[in-house]
């Protein structure tokens, strides 16, 4: 059989399932081995034979009768989209990579688009909505090409002429968003995190420049003119291209008016017109953000209006510059920064805006980079007056050795300011019973998270419930009103 008679299967009424992972398999499925992060679907084509597969599309010569494919994860992508009816070209598709703000871009989108009275379908780190009214947690930030295009079919079905995603490195040096046509895609940044799977920025950023490489000359490539590997991104695409810059000559550009913890002003400018935002998303990261998400919109058809008006009208973005309700005499807020760069942005933000001390809680995640994990020290030592270095998702390394490796970024890790605990919920404890009036407790790198992975075991944890627990003892102690 060839991969057009497989195709033309797979797009027929009732088409045998398709899937990538060999347990899955029933009687007459079809199974494509795709290599992934971890594993290689061509070690388990025996497996999925003895399942039941009715068909293999693999990219070598096996012992048994099979569709080679050049890429099996384009051809799986492929394969998905017939068996659903190629539902992402009933979509204007539009994306957002690089290593922070992809999630904020992405809620952005949604709620421009929303604000017009169209909807939106998002797939993302924090969640999966396919506009049925209720979202579910995301599993990875960019799923596989089964999960896209199931998530598509049901977009299309509620009604949704739109979806903005979040392409991650992984995904894209893994083909899972081959065969969808992207009206836009979007580049923020670039810094250093996932060099365990990458190994080199290079290849980082190599990852990053396929989304752009294959667009079509009709696509938009919206970029940071602010980051230097943008102009790497630039000339390696066909698409037509949309500069975007804060107080920069580009053709879309921002100006802040004012910034205070509860609201940033600014004006944008584009192609001879204005429209004021009034944002609670703080920092000027987050304008960037913003115009990244102005670019994406205005590209999908939107004009300057509605896209402010959309922009005004997200009040937060779950796990991001998140501030715990509460009206007691010092803030908390939890953010999902993982990497020295997020982190840097973030506390840049908040140490002008806080009248009080800046306390910073944080960790480093096992079996992740750990290139990163002295830069993060250097960073938090550089703006916070007191620092907890504790547990993350520590994975299958011990937490100690993680600590332990972050603490060798700080100049004086013998400092009165800086305390380890590595207990997270004794941590953020510690953090809340400590801080006075004016204080901003920064809880940084879980975010939305709502587990803890501990050796292979995932248990439920959420640094936003912990900390609304110990605001709750505070309220019930002193009177004061917890939301």
């Amino acid at each position: 059989m060839t991969f057009e008679e497989l195709l033309s299967l797979a797009s027929s009424k009732n088409p045998p399932r398709i899937q990538t992972d060999s347990r899955l398999i029933r009687d007459g499925d079809i199974f494509v081995a795709v290599k992934g992060t971890v594993y290689d679907g061509h070690d388990f084509i025996d497996q999925a034979l003895a399942n039941g597969a009715g068909y293999i599309v693999c990219e070598r010569d096996t012992q048994h009768k099979a569709v080679i494919v050049e890429d099996s994860a384009e051809a799986a992508a492929i394969l998905a989209q017939a068996a659903k009816g190629n539902p992402a070209s009933r979509l204007t598709n539009l994306a957002v990579t690089g290593t922070n703000g992809k999630t904020t871009v992405a809620f952005l989108v949604r709620s421009c688009i929303q604000q017009s009275g169209e909807k939106c379908g998002l797939i993302g780190t924090v969640l999966y909505d396919t506009c049925s009214g209720r979202g579910c947690d995301a599993s990875l930030t960019t799923p596989d090409c089964l999960t896209i295009a199931a998530g598509q079919e049901e977009m299309v079905k509620n009604g949704a002429k739109y979806m903005v995603i979040e392409a991650s490195s992984h995904a894209l040096s893994q083909n899972r968003l081959a065969h969808i046509n992207f009206r836009a895609a979007a580049f923020t940044n670039l810094s250093g995190d996932h060099l365990d799977y990458h190994k080199t920025k290079e290849d980082y950023l190599a990852a990053k420049t396929r989304l752009f490489s294959s667009l079509s000359p009709d696509s938009t490539a919206v970029l940071n003119i602010e980051s230097p590997e943008a102009e790497y991104i630039a000339a390696q695409t066909e698409a037509k291209l949309l500069w975007y810059g804060i107080d920069r000559e580009a053709d879309l550009t921002a100006h802040i008016e004012s910034m205070d913890i509860a609201e940033t002003v600014f004006t944008m400018e584009y192609e001879g017109q204005s429209a004021v935002v009034k944002t609670a998303l703080p920092g000027r990261y987050n304008v960037c953000n913003h115009l990244a998400a102005v670019g994406l919109c205005l590209c999908a058809g939107f004009d300057l209006d509605t896209i402010a008006a959309g922009l005004s009208a997200l009040q937060a973005v779950p796990g991001r510059l998140e501030k715990i309700d509460w009206d007691g005499p010092f803030s908390v807020i939890i953010d999902y920064a993982h990497t020295d760069d997020a982190l840097k942005n973030i506390l840049a933000t908040l140490k002008p805006l806080c009248k009080g001390k800046l306390e910073v809680v944080f960790g480093c995640g096992g079996d992740r980079d750990r290139t990163k994990r002295p830069r993060m020290a250097k960073v938090v030592e550089e703006f916070a007056d007191s620092i907890i270095v504790t547990s993350d998702n520590p994975r299958t390394e011990n937490p100690d050795a993680i600590i332990n490796e972050v603490v060798t970024g700080f100049e004086n890790r013998d400092s009165r300011t800086i305390t380890v605990q590595p207990d997270r919920a004794k941590a953020i404890e510690l953090a809340i019973k400590n801080a006075c009036k004016d204080d901003i407790v920064l809880i940084a790198g879980k975010g939305h998270e709502t587990y803890q992975i501990i050796g292979k075991t995932k248990i439920h944890f959420s640094d936003k419930e912990i900390a609304e627990q110990f605001l709750k003892k505070i309220r019930e102690k002193s009177g004061t009103a917890v939301s």
